[in-house]
């Protein structure tokens, strides 16, 4: 599986005001030129009134591309592309809406405020590692449920739990910790518990800008 990536985990968006010019910064998670593009024609539309809906998008298939919309060139788009390509985040399209207040900002002004808003959006948005994982299963008598339980929770992402006549517990794991947990695992039951694969997929981790 290829190496994992950084993104955002749903679409979101925050707001500020700058010398009377209100800016909206906004961020979704796409997979495609055409699922960007979408975005930002609903965006433009929504905010139909607005003086400039500034974008960008960056995605994993090496597709980078921004758009003053009107602004001085270089003080809006850039910025705001800028803003994902240094905190690494890929598969997102960014829109920062501006309505403007009367008052010039100034190249340097415009550069800040979009960068500013471009951020907030992403911060909004919830910047995520999606790492390439591992997803097991493993089944266990009752009187071992809470022991492993704990250690998968403590290892990875809890998935569904099926109490039957035992217990079938999934847990998703990014793929440097499944020899860790079958260790831990094996410890835990003296050698009578086996994870079993069942998927193999990218998973979000909590991410920082």
């Amino acid at each position: 599986m290829p190496e994992g990536y950084k993104t955002v985990a749903r679409e979101a968006a925050d707001e500020f005001v700058e010398k009377k010019s209100r800016f909206i910064g906004y961020a979704k998670p796409v997979t495609t030129e055409a699922e960007a593009l979408a975005v930002i024609a609903a965006r433009k539309k929504q905010f139909w009134d607005a003086k400039h809906n500034v974008w960008a998008y960056v995605l994993r298939s090496g597709a980078v591309r921004c758009s003053d919309d009107g602004e001085p060139q270089g003080t809006a788009g850039v910025p705001v592309l800028d803003v994902l390509q240094k905190a690494g985040i890929t598969d997102c399209v960014v829109v920062v809406t501006r309505y403007f207040g009367g008052v010039l900002l100034g190249a340097g002004g415009l550069v800040r405020a979009y960068s500013h808003g471009a951020s907030l959006g992403v911060a909004a948005a919830e910047p995520v590692q999606m790492r390439p994982c591992t997803v097991m299963t493993v089944t266990c008598d009752y009187s071992r449920y809470g022991g492993v339980q704990g250690l998968l929770a403590s290892e990875g992402q809890l998935g569904e739990t099926d109490f039957g006549e035992a217990v079938t517990l999934t847990v998703t794991l990014p793929d440097e910790r499944v020899q860790p947990c079958q260790a831990a695992l094996t410890e835990l039951s003296a050698g009578q518990l086996q994870l079993t694969e069942i998927d193999r997929l990218f998973a979000p981790w909590k991410a920082e800008m």
